[in-house]
């Protein structure tokens, strides 16, 4: 696919992102295995009579993408595409509850219709009165990349567009039970999560958050990032990842001499973080490394921070001591690889690179 460029990006999340003069000077450290994004102001987003339906999904998504939308003076873009893991699952909860406790009479339609996937892609589209393409891709933990790269095919075949690519998951409190029972969540009370990366148990921490960013198939004023290429595996083994990352880089006419920095998505689980030290030991040990998810928590977009990192990054040229994870420091940042995976499948390979 032709490259193209991130044009805006917003990013909420648990550590206060959401002001574009700051960049992790501030950070918050949480001590549970669930935690919730850090709200912004929404109602310099968001009117208040219409923030009173709206689900935490809902006034993250809605916020980023116009926080993102204005970062990149456009004003209506020519497509919206989102990707999310679970969708409204606050909705979607509450609408399950509400089956059971009225033995499935006298329901409200109301969060059956704001559960839905595609919800957040739609109350971005009425917001702005935007009647062009708006699709939900709903992939797991590569929701975020094949939203980007649909977006990127858009943009081979109408380069004169402008689109907005987003991603959206939220804390659900049935979910999370569930998800504890079956080893996705660390079964404590409490857990450092800045020593995430050290735990060396089963499971990870849960949370929320939401990036949004503009693309837009030539560079402008505006301009943050160039996005490469994205590369999605359903499942491999860690030798099968490693060939497929060099094999990635080899078809951008480049070698892993060239790239700068590496953005892992390391979580805390030991049954599946080999899939990341494997490659910290390996083809990666000569390269800056960085992760972010005991900053932000795990949930199925959270590889979408990466794109956030990367872009400011590139802007101003210094990275966050809380992000590294070796010794090694780049000596310039113009390529950098995001590699992602959940649970050894939905594994993510992309390549960002400084306009």
């Amino acid at each position: 696919m032709d490259p193209c460029f991130i044009n805006g990006i917003a990013s909420i999340s648990a550590q206060p992102t959401t002001n574009p003069t700051s960049f992790l000077e501030e950070i918050i450290s949480y001590h549970q295995p669930i935690f919730k994004a850090k709200d912004p102001d929404y109602k310099q987003y968001i009117s208040p009579a219409t923030m009173r339906r709206m689900s935490k999904a809902v006034k993250m998504g809605v916020t980023a993408a116009t926080m993102a939308l204005e970062a990149s003076a456009t004003s209506i873009p020519d497509a919206i595409i989102t990707g999310t893991g679970m969708g409204c699952k606050q909705d979607s909860e509450r609408f399950l509850e509400n089956i059971l406790h009225n033995d499935e009479e006298f329901l409200t339609p109301t969060p059956f219709i704001q559960s839905t996937h595609n919800t957040v892609g739609g109350q971005i589209a009425l917001g702005l009165g935007c009647k062009a393409y708006n699709i939900t891709y709903v992939q797991g933990s590569v929701s975020f990349e094949l939203a980007a790269m649909d977006a990127q095919l858009i943009l081979s075949e109408e380069p004169s567009k402008h689109i907005l690519v987003g991603g959206i998951d939220e804390v659900a409190k049935n979910s999370i039970v569930l998800h504890t029972y079956d080893e996705q969540i660390k079964d404590t009370d409490a857990v450092d999560v800045m020593n995430l990366l050290n735990t060396k148990t089963i499971g990870s921490v849960s949370s929320e958050g939401a990036t949004f960013m503009v693309l837009g198939s030539k560079k402008t004023e505006k301009s943050l990032a160039k996005i490469i290429d994205i590369h999605t595996i359903s499942k491999a083994t860690p030798d099968i990842i490693q060939e497929q990352i060099e094999t990635f880089i080899i078809r951008q006419g480049m070698t892993l001499q060239d790239i700068d920095t590496v953005i892992l998505g390391n979580n805390g689980d030991i049954n599946f973080d080999h899939y990341y030290t494997s490659l910290q030991t390996s083809i990666f040990s000569d390269m800056e490394q960085l992760c972010y998810k005991h900053l932000i928590g795990e949930y199925p977009v959270a590889s979408g921070f990466g794109f956030w990192l990367a872009s400011k990054i590139f802007t101003l040229n210094k990275v966050p001591s809380v992000l590294k994870v070796n010794q090694i420091k780049a000596k310039k940042h113009i390529n950098i690889l995001l590699y992602n995976q959940y649970l050894g499948k939905d594994h993510s390979i992309v390549l960002l690179q400084k306009c």
